[in-house]
């Protein structure tokens, strides 16, 4: 699909991913490697961001002809795993603003429902990086969207940052919202008969967190 957009399937990052979905791996290393496999996200999630011809002086006197950002970007992490993924991007754009979303199931209609949402005042001036490291079916992430659309915001200013994605999940926002853009490490094979994303890596925020049973 032209707007799922995986990255580059180098030995380095095959290397990553093999270390955080081994069930094995201790969770100072899942943090870590994680993290590393975030900032690649955040860093191919920019190049797809609108930019303006900028022209510099070098140290030696010579005009560069290079390029800057045109908008202004913000965070928007889905609770509580998309949190996880906050640091990556302070890392690479710092002082970033970053907005939170809760969504969970209504056990009765068994449909993703808003619980909690803070989002910065001037949101729907800039482009959105939507933040969730796992995406099964995608009903929270289409969720999500709609309150940012709700609050504003223009579909073709969203991109959702996302480690391993479930195909059935990515299509159907992508159908969904057909302005949106998906960066994803790795799209998994399908899902299991409890919506968790096969080969997969467990419970992401669990592993994160460290609050695993």
């Amino acid at each position: 699909h032209p707007r799922l957009h995986q990255l580059s399937q180098t030995n380095q990052l095959k290397a990553l991913m093999t270390i955080i979905r081994d069930r094995n791996t201790k969770r100072g290393d899942f943090v870590f490697y994680s993290d590393r496999v975030i900032r690649l996200l955040v860093e191919e999630g920019l190049n797809y961001l609108p930019v303006n011809e900028k022209e510099v002086t070098t140290p030696m006197g010579v005009p560069f002809q290079g390029v800057s950002f045109q908008g202004r970007i913000c965070g928007v992490s889905i609770m509580r795993a998309g949190e996880s993924m906050e640091q990556g991007l302070r890392d690479v754009c710092t002082s970033v603003r970053i907005g939170k979303v809760l969504i969970q199931r209504d056990e009765r209609t068994a449909q993703p429902k808003l619980y909690y949402s803070k989002l910065p005042k001037d949101i729907a001036d800039r482009w959105v990086l939507l933040l969730d490291p796992m995406l099964a079916t995608g009903g929270s992430a289409i969720k999500c969207i709609e309150v940012l659309i709700e609050a504003g915001v223009r579909e073709d200013r969203i991109l959702f940052i996302n480690l391993i994605c479930a195909p059935e999940g990515a299509l159907k926002m992508l159908e969904r919202f057909p302005s949106l853009h998906i960066v994803t490490a790795e799209i998994d094979e399908s899902m299991d008969e409890n919506k968790f994303i096969l080969p997969g890596l467990g419970d992401f925020g669990d592993r994160y967190f460290g609050t695993e049973d």
